[in-house]
C-alpha cells in the first residue's frame, strides 16, 4: 500500500493514474504507464471528464485504465455497437425487401434497407425486380418506430445528418439539390414544385415538405423530407409508372427475401462517413431478421441480451447513430465489443470498415502516422464531447484495442484531439 505524507492538487489528480492494474507485469506496460502519466501531467487545469481503456488484442491484458468503468456520452461511438449487431445478425448482402408473388401481383414489405436509390449507393434492385409484375401491393405498417430517435435535437430536422427513419426509405429520405451550369437539379424531382428560392434562414418547414433554397448556393445540398405512407406510395408510383396499392398484410404464405447490395459496403459507408441515417436503418434491418416488426428497440435489446449480457457496465443504448445524448457507454464496454469484433472478424476485413488515421473518412486529416496508419478507429463528436475508439498498431507490431472518451469540455475539439494524439502516440511508441 502506498502512503503519502503530503498532497498537492496535482498529486491528487494523479493518484488514479499511479494506481495501475496489477496484472500489467511487463516492462513495456510499466513504460506505458510512465509515459502516459507524463503526458496527462501537462493538463493541470482539467475541468472535464476523461476516460481511457487500452488492452492488448492478443493477450487481452489491460495496459491502461483511467475511468474505464465510468459512463460517458459516446456520440457516434454508438455506431460501434450498431456495427457489431449488424455483423452478428445480417447476411452478406443487405435484405432489400421481403415479398410474396401470387398470380400477377407482387406483395412487398420493407426491411429498412437504406440503399434504395440512396444518393451514394443508388441501388435500383427493387425497381428492376418490381417492373415485371402487373400489380404491386405494398405493406408499410410493419414499421413501428418514431421518425426521430429519443433525445435527438428537434432543430436538426432540416439538415442532411438527420433524415427520418422509415421502413422503406427512398433516396435516403432526402432531396438532393445540385447545380449543373445554369440548371438546378433535384432528386427526386417529385418535390420540385415545393421549392421556394431566396435567402432564407431555414431549408424546410418543420411539419410540411415545403423547401427553401438559396439560388446563389453552388454546393450540392441534401435536405431531409417528411416521410409518410402516402409519400412513399407516390414516389414508388412515379418510379415504376404504375399504381401501387397499400395493404395491411402480406398473404399468409412463405415470404422470400430480395437481396440487395453487399453488406460490408454499407458498414464501411456508415463508419467512414459517420452516417447517422445508415446507422439507424441498420438497426431496423437487424430487427427485420428477428421479427416481422421494424423496431430498433427490439434489435438493441436482442443484441444486449444475447451477445453482450456479460458487460460489466451495461450501456444505456437508445439509438443506432449516437445522435442522442441519452446514450451512455463506458470505455471498458466499448473495448469489450471492439475486441469481440476483432476475434470474430478477419483483421483485414475489419480494419477496412474503420477509418484509417490520416487516410480515410472522418480521420482523413487526423491522427496521422508516419508512413502507414497506426489508428483504425471510429470518432464521435457531439457538442462538447469527443471520443475515439478502435484499434492501435504499435511500433513493435502489436494490435491494441482502445477507447478514449472526453465529455463536457469547453475548449475547442481541435485542442482535445491534439492532446489525444500525444497520448495515443505515446502508447504506440511504448509498445
Amino acid at each position: 500500500m502506498l502512503a503519502f505524507k503530503k498532497y498537492s492538487a496535482i498529486t491528487l489528480f494523479f493518484v488514479p493514474i499511479v494506481i495501475i492494474t496489477t496484472s500489467c507485469k511487463s516492462l513495456n506496460y510499466t513504460k506505458t504507464h510512465r509515459v502516459l502519466k507524463q503526458h496527462f501531467s501537462k493538463d493541470r487545469t482539467s475541468n472535464y471528464f476523461k476516460g481511457l481503456s487500452v488492452i492488448d488484442a492478443a493477450t487481452q491484458d489491460t495496459l491502461y485504465d483511467y475511468n474505464g468503468h465510468r459512463y460517458f456520452i459516446p456520440a457516434s461511438n454508438t455506431k460501434i455497437f450498431t456495427l457489431y449487431g449488424a455483423l452478428k445478425l445480417l447476411p452478406d448482402t443487405i435484405p432489400a425487401a421481403t415479398y410474396v408473388h401470387q398470380n400477377d401481383t407482387l406483395y412487398l414489405q420493407g426491411t429498412g434497407d437504406p440503399t434504395f436509390l440512396h444518393p451514394y449507393f443508388k441501388d435500383s434492385t427493387l425497381i428492376h425486380f418490381s417492373k415485371d409484375f402487373k400489380h404491386l401491393a405494398l405493406r408499410l405498417d410493419n414499421f413501428k418506430e418514431t421518425a426521430y430517435g429519443p433525445g435527438w435535437a428537434w432543430e436538426d430536422y432540416q439538415y442532411y445528418f438527420s433524415p427520418e427513419r422509415s421502413g422503406l426509405p427512398i433516396y435516403g429520405n432526402v432531396v438532393t439539390v445540385s447545380k449543373k451550369k445554369d440548371s438546378i437539379l433535384m432528386q427526386p424531382d417529385y418535390f420540385s414544385a415545393n421549392f421556394t428560392f431566396g435567402e432564407y434562414t431555414k431549408q424546410r418547414e418543420v411539419h410540411d415538405n415545403i423547401f427553401y433554397l438559396n439560388p446563389k448556393k453552388t454546393d450540392s445540398t441534401e435536405i431531409p423530407y417528411l416521410t409518410s405512407n402516402a409519400t412513399t406510395k407516390e414516389l414508388l408510383e412515379n418510379l415504376l409508372g404504375k399504381e401501387v396499392h397499400l395493404v395491411k398484410d402480406l398473404p399468409k404464405t412463405n415470404r422470400q427475401l430480395l437481396k440487395g447490395v453487399p453488406s460490408d459496403s454499407v458498414y464501411k459507408y456508415m463508419m467512414h462517413k459517420s452516417d447517422n441515417f445508415i446507422a439507424e436503418q441498420l438497426l431496423l434491418l437487424v430487427a427485420s431478421t428477428l421479427t416481422d416488426t421494424l423496431n430498433s428497440s427490439k434489435a438493441r435489446t436482442h443484441i444486449l441480451q444475447n451477445y453482450l449480457s456479460d458487460l460489466k457496465q451495461v450501456p444505456r443504448w437508445v439509438d443506432g447513430s449516437g445522435l442522442s445524448r441519452y446514450n451512455l457507454f463506458s470505455p471498458n464496454a466499448i473495448v469489450t465489443v471492439l475486441h469481440r469484433m476483432y476475434k470474430e472478424t478477419e483483421q483485414s476485413r475489419l480494419f477496412q470498415l474503420f477509418p484509417a488515421g490520416g487516410l480515410e473518412g472522418t480521420l482523413k486529416n487526423r491522427f496521422t502516422g508516419t508512413s502507414v496508419p497506426y489508428i483504425y478507429a471510429k470518432s464521435g463528436s457531439l457538442g462538447n464531447n469527443y471520443s475515439l475508439s478502435g484499434f492501435l498498431l504499435t511500433k513493435q507490431g502489436k494490435v491494441l484495442v482502445f477507447s478514449y472518451m472526453n465529455n463536457h469540455f469547453t475548449k475547442s475539439t481541435a485542442e482535445i484531439r491534439k492532446e489525444m494524439k500525444i497520448v495515443l502516440e505515446a502508447i504506440r511508441d511504448a509498445n
